[in-house]
């Protein structure tokens, strides 16, 4: 196997351009943070070459045996069960490195050295909700001053100034108000529809479309067509969180139940409506449940065919009464974004090809890691993310694509642009005039010493 540049031979030729400087610098954090758990001395000095520069096959056999042995499982095309799973989650040091160099084989072997990401525009069409999560920054009562309802034309006017800026893909979803409608959600498919008709409609998690019912008294099957026939293109899986109603309870005792969000996403599937999986961690969860998570996710899969991506979710703490109230930690750590998107690839890879971080969730330093760690999608420009922001989250709202596309540059892996579904509509092999590194969005070169991450939000 040849040796991958961390960078492409046209940037790493310049050693004093921003491009440069922020991968080299990347690169030695990265490092550092993985070996600060282990007890490789040497990790400060040569930290690149061990982290940067570990082929998968070394990092196998410097892993602790029985890492070692189920990693060689996974690279043989063999399903991991939930106790190889479960130590997995729990890799520190060179066994974390080993996790992280099989996680990124993997991804090379199943979808090759593209990073996509889609243009896309996300509705928030209101904030008033009722339910309650505790997680939640977003929401507001109906009375609150800071309560919002966009109306049917402005959101159609949105749709059309993203169509005009590039736009694919819109993304719908908001809260939960007691006196919606229950026509709203079908009505507002037809409104954007009947204006933009090639435009892909990715509307409403499992949580609203188990509202949508309950208004409608429609059975679930129904609704959904109803929907469909309205101009629904897929579903987002959020609503997700942890699929376990212990956790669940501790974050949300009004949201729907697992076998509810399952029941939304299996008929959803099965009408070929195809969603997209989440999962949110770093909060009162701990990795048992993130393995029977991605397991549970495994199984339907199996099943339908009908998950697109899997999009792991780091919990957004800093405006939640959640973290307020003592129950929750501070979101996840580096360590921990890097094991859960390199075990999403090792328990997902032969079902679940797509690997996506959320830059709005990660910010851009760890969406890099973790492109490194399995993951193979950028997600989406955005445009306007109002949930996370509400949280406390501070990545910004939009990245352009010229961005999208240098920041995938610097770890030397090629950009495209993709549809909701994953068609690549063009693919960048050389630079273009617009691409250039949000840096005032990207801290890790502010400095050398910078630490990993703390305080962000994410």
């Amino acid at each position: 196997m040849r040796e991958r540049l961390a960078i492409y031979p046209e940037f790493s030729s310049h050693p004093g351009s921003p491009t440069h400087a922020y991968s080299r610098t990347c690169i030695g954090f990265k490092a550092k943070t993985i070996m600060s758990h282990g007890s490789v001395t040497d990790a400060e000095s040569n930290g690149a070459s061990l982290a940067g520069d570990f082929l998968w096959e070394q990092a196998v056999n410097a892993a602790s045996m029985n890492v070692a042995r189920i990693l060689e499982k996974a690279l043989a095309g063999e399903d991991l069960d939930f106790q190889d799973g479960l130590a997995l989650s729990a890799v520190d040091g060179v066994d974390l490195i080993g996790v992280v160099k099989v996680a990124d084989e993997l991804r090379r072997c199943a979808v090759g050295d593209r990073i996509t990401y889609v243009v896309n525009r996300n509705l928030n069409f209101t904030n008033v909700c009722f339910v309650g999560c505790a997680f939640c920054g977003f929401s507001r009562g109906p009375n609150s001053p800071e309560a919002y309802f966009h109306s049917t034309e402005s959101l159609v006017a949105k749709s059309i100034e993203a169509v005009e800026r590039g736009a694919t893909e819109i993304c719908i979803q908001g809260g939960l108000p007691r006196d919606l409608n229950g026509s709203y959600y079908a009505d507002l498919l037809r409104a954007i529809k009947s204006r933009l008709p090639k435009l892909h409609l990715h509307a409403y998690s499992p949580m609203e479309i188990t509202y949508g019912v309950e208004k409608t008294r429609m059975s679930l099957p129904a609704y959904l067509r109803m929907l469909k026939d309205a101009g629904l293109d897929s579903i987002p899986g959020t609503a997700a969180e942890i699929l376990d109603d212990d956790v669940r309870k501790s974050l949300s005792p009004n949201k729907l139940k697992v076998r509810q969000w399952v029941d939304v996403i299996r008929a959803a599937h099965e009408l070929g409506i195809p969603s997209t999986s989440t999962m949110m961690y770093g909060h009162t969860e701990n990795p048992e449940h993130w393995v029977r998570h991605m397991l549970l996710l495994r199984d339907i899969q199996k099943d339908t065919g009908g998950f697109t991506e899997f999009v792991p979710l780091g919990f957004i703490h800093s405006r939640t009464r959640l973290f307020h109230t003592g129950r929750a930690r501070p979101g996840s750590s580096l360590r921990e974004d890097l094991i859960v998107h390199a075990l999403g690839r090792i328990l997902l890879n032969r079902y679940i090809p797509i690997i996506q971080v959320s830059w709005v969730k990660l910010g851009f330093e760890a969406s890099l890691a973790c492109l490194e760690a399995g993951a193979n999608d950028f997600s989406g420009t955005l445009m306007e993310e109002s949930i996370s922001k509400a949280a406390g989250a501070n990545f910004g709202e939009y990245v352009s694509p010229g961005e999208f596309r240098a920041m995938i540059r610097t770890i030397g892996r090629t950009p495209a642009e993709r549809t909701t579904t994953y068609a690549i509509r063009r693919t960048f092999e050389q630079p273009h005039s617009d691409e250039r590194l949000p840096l005032e969005r990207m801290p890790v070169l502010a400095s050398a010493d910078h630490p990993p991450l703390t305080g962000l939000g994410y």
